[in-house]
């Protein structure tokens, strides 16, 4: 495979695809190239790396794990693919892992040149922009709890999910429709009741007269 340009490369990046002639050779002149080893991380669920990553050549694992190490495999990166510009939009950390499956080279665009990119910030553009990052991050969430989890941690999980804080306390106003979060969690509406009744008699959730339902700190522990 032919090395491809740091301006080609930039060329294929849908982010990139609307720029000028002037600003796709700025960010072409801004990168960095940088190797990475078979099973080296480039970004760690969690955390920030402030940098936005393209893959120049090589193969990259896009994968989740829980608290005891199971992971799975959301995409798998190819050449032209890039990954980090979720975090950069919201400023929040990452939600998944990306580890190189061979040796693999990255173009890297720091934050600041991104930027240069971006809409203003009270642009109706740049709010559609961390909407669609948030549905993203959502989308992240329910496939590693449906991939990872029991059906009662993914019903804690979306009950904590469909919570709001209130002095102190976490509350869900409304009622939770079993058949809803039966559709949320992948299983059927009567294990979810039988869920649901059993994390009420445990006193892990109190549900209201009127149909509000209240979560304990058991809760947050098990998730």
């Amino acid at each position: 495979m032919s090395m491809l340009s740091n301006l080609d490369l930039i060329r294929r990046v849908p982010l990139f695809s609307m720029l000028t002639s002037d600003q796709a050779q700025s960010i072409a002149d801004s990168v960095v190239k940088r190797r990475y080893r078979r099973g080296e991380l480039i970004v760690e669920q969690g955390r920030k790396s402030n940098a936005l990553f393209i893959l120049l050549n090589g193969r990259a694992r896009v994968l989740t794990a829980d608290s005891r190490g199971r992971e799975v495999i959301l995409a798998v990166m190819q050449a032209g693919d890039y990954v980090g510009e979720m975090s950069l939009i919201d400023n929040e950390p990452h939600s998944a892992t990306v580890r190189a499956e061979v040796q693999t080279d990255m173009l890297v665009l720091g934050r600041i040149e991104f930027s240069r990119c971006l809409p203003e910030s009270t642009s109706l553009a740049y709010g559609i922009l961390r909407g669609l990052v948030s549905r993203l991050r959502a989308a992240d969430r329910q496939i590693e709890s449906l991939a990872l989890l029991d059906v009662y941690g993914r019903v804690a999980r979306t009950l904590l999910d469909m919570a709001e804080e209130d002095n102190g306390i976490k509350i869900i106003r409304n009622k939770v429709s079993r058949q809803d979060m039966a559709k949320i969690v992948g299983a059927s509406r009567e294990m979810v009741s039988r869920v649901m009744k059993d994390l009420e008699e445990r006193g892990v959730i109190e549900t209201q007269e009127n149909g509000s339902v209240i979560l304990k700190e058991r809760l947050y522990e098990r998730d």
